[in-house]
């Protein structure tokens, strides 16, 4: 037996419960740089708790393809992470909300292809999820000592196949 998801367009109303879509939607919060830079202000809530400090790394993922087999979700409990493509190619973002310790009824998204994400503090999500070459990310989390994963094994796994597709 599996269950099955679907992914929907990322927008910043469905992903608001999970954390922060970063793009260039809208205007520009201010033009810099003589006028010619728009500046899209402050857009992801970095969190990175006590003992912690922001890092960027570059992550290359080996490209995934749907339908998509999900039979782990972690989370990060004492900072945020941001995903940051540096590409133009759309990647899968899978999310849940917590029942009890543990991932309820997970959510897909398919990101546009100029989209990044911020997950929030202790959000379970799937692990990165390009679904074409180059799978390369900057990605902002926190940097400490401390254990800051932990991982989710379904015993039952989830498919996510494509609208109007089995699998």
């Amino acid at each position: 037996m599996t269950y099955t998801l679907t992914p929907s367009p990322l927008t910043q109303a469905a992903f608001a419960p999970f954390g922060d879509v970063l793009d260039l939607h809208g205007p520009p919060d201010k033009l810099i740089n003589q006028g010619l830079c728009g500046r899209f202000h402050d857009r992801a809530k970095l969190d990175f708790g006590q003992g912690g400090r922001a890092g960027i790394s570059l992550f290359d993922a080996q490209p995934r393809a749907l339908p998509y087999r999900l039979d782990m979700m972690e989370r990060h409990p004492d900072g945020t992470q941001a995903f940051i493509p540096m590409h133009a190619e759309p990647f899968l973002v899978i999310v849940a909300p917590d029942k009890n310790g543990c991932p309820a009824v997970p959510l897909a998204f398919e990101t546009d292809g100029a989209q990044g994400i911020n997950f929030h503090r202790n959000i379970w999500h799937g692990v990165l999820t390009p679904l074409s070459h180059p799978g390369r990310f900057a990605v902002i989390d926190r940097i400490g000592d401390s254990p800051n994963l932990q991982e989710h094994w379904f015993e039952t796994p989830w498919h996510v196949l494509r609208a109007g597709t089995s699998g």
